[in-house]
């Protein structure tokens, strides 16, 4: 880390808001003005939308993610986690991966740290669940998926082959809907190659606690995605839960019990815990209170956007709706992150805010391999759009959104490639434990006891 005179402006978090609007003041910011510092656990940004598509294999692992140093080379870039904010010092403490925890002063200060999964105190998740927010989880969900079809079609004891083959999805909004969608295609194309597995031995459960799949895309494309999903042989039980998956035992709320060694928990997103934290307003769900401008309220130094915000939705307000805030999806992180980014530079200049308003495009979602439901808002005009041209739309939309050019050259690459050569189906499950067999070969042999010596005979 290098120290500087100049003006600091901290940015804690390197997701799609953090990175956004490090590049946008970076981009606007006269040279030697101010010091940008993006502080992240992660050394690169994560494009959630595609972790699905990650997690079936029609997107590289790689390019779904973003290099911060690369991207932002005239920033600081500091790995690690900042723990504590002292607002009457400007002072962050800052966590490196490894060695002492320091005392970064700043200026001004951007709140972009994201969100984490929603879960519940429910016997077994921790120990059995798979989450789906970070790259980490689509390449482990990948692998697992794939151990489980070896695992059925090596062994002969019918219950741990239907429990290897049973596949339990608690979340029916974008990322349970599309997930469930992408691994039930892959499984069904991963099945064509082994002798004793086929696509009628799996069974695929999805979950939710709502009334409906799908509620961003509205109840009549929600309704066309449950019941494609179901023609797919998917099971969904809606308006309730699960109360337990002890040991792979799944107990839902409506009484059917399963065994299954896959659980893939996809119920939600809460703001990072660390907000609590840094002595900053938060709403009634832990989100951080912002103004209109996404200054932080009662504060003229501090933005915040995107999933950690409570954000006043402008534009939902003035066509009537009250009390109405900006969803956390990727439409309005984008769009945030650039007016946060302007606001920014604006406030170090002493010029005044840019009110953040948008009114709601629509939505996409891919519901696997050339399926998918779309919802265009133009106006007050709603055009609903299934199957292979939404599935179109959902990756158009997502392939132009994904940050820097390099990384939309290796997506578009990555599914030009996949209309003509098949699907990967190989499971790298060794990935998780890379230096097992190393040392399984190196460790030290057991300390062999010497034979006792034998007792003369007497002659």
């Amino acid at each position: 880390m290098s120290t500087t005179e100049r003006p600091r402006i901290l940015v804690v978090g390197g997701g799609y808001v953090g990175l956004y609007a490090a590049r946008r003041i970076l981009k606007k910011m006269r040279y030697g003005e101010a010091t940008v510092t993006v502080v992240d656990p992660r050394s690169y940004m994560t494009y959630q939308p595609f972790l699905p598509e990650a997690a079936a294999g029609s997107i590289s692992p790689r390019h779904v993610v973003v290099p911060l140093r690369r991207v932002l080379p005239k920033a600081e870039v500091l790995t690690g986690r900042v723990t504590t904010i002292d607002q009457d010092r400007k002072v962050a403490t800052v966590a490196p991966l490894v060695g002492e925890a320091y005392e970064l002063p700043f200026d001004y200060l951007v709140i972009a740290l994201g969100a984490v999964s929603r879960t519940f105190p429910i016997p077994g998740l921790a120990e059995q669940g798979i989450g789906m927010k970070g790259v980490e989880e689509a390449i482990g969900l990948r692998n697992h998926v794939l151990e489980q079809l070896d695992k059925a079609d090596s062994t002969t004891d019918e219950e741990v082959r239907r429990k290897a083959l049973t596949f339990v999805f608690v979340g029916g909004g974008f990322a349970g809907a599309e997930t469930i969608g992408e691994v039930e295609d892959l499984a069904r194309d991963a099945a064509k190659y082994y002798r004793s597995v086929k696509r009628e031995d799996m069974r695929f459960i999805l979950v939710d606690a709502a009334d409906k799949i799908l509620p961003e895309v509205g109840p009549k494309l929600g309704q066309y995605g449950k019941e494609h999903l179901e023609g797919r042989g998917i099971e969904i039980y809606l308006q309730t839960s699960m109360d337990s998956c002890v040991d792979g035992h799944v107990v839902l709320k409506n009484g059917l019990e399963v065994d299954a060694n896959t659980v893939v928990w996809t119920a939600g997103v809460k703001p990072n815990p660390a907000l609590a934290r840094f002595g900053l307003p938060l709403g009634p769900r832990g989100h951080v209170d912002t103004q209109t401008t996404l200054q932080v309220q009662g504060s003229d130094y501090i933005w915040a956007a995107g999933d950690n915000a409570q954000i006043p939705d402008v534009a939902a307000r003035k066509a009537g709706v009250e009390n109405a805030w900006c969803p956390p999806n990727a439409q309005h992180a984008l769009r945030q992150a650039k007016v946060l980014g302007d606001n920014v530079v604006s406030g170090m200049r002493g010029f005044p805010q840019t009110e953040y308003s948008h009114a709601n495009k629509g939505a996409v979602a891919g519901l696997g391999l050339h399926k998918g439901v779309a919802m265009i808002v133009m106006g007050k005009m709603k055009i609903k759009v299934r199957g292979r041209l939404a599935w179109y739309m959902h990756r158009g939309y997502h392939g132009m959104a994904m940050p820097t050019f390099n990384r939309k050259i290796r997506v578009f690459a990555d599914w030009t490639l996949g209309m003509f050569l098949k699907r990967e189906v190989v499971s790298l499950g060794a990935i998780h434990a890379p230096r097992e067999e190393f040392y399984e070969a190196a460790k030290p042999a057991p300390a062999v006891a010497a034979p006792a010596p034998e007792k003369a005979k007497a002659s």
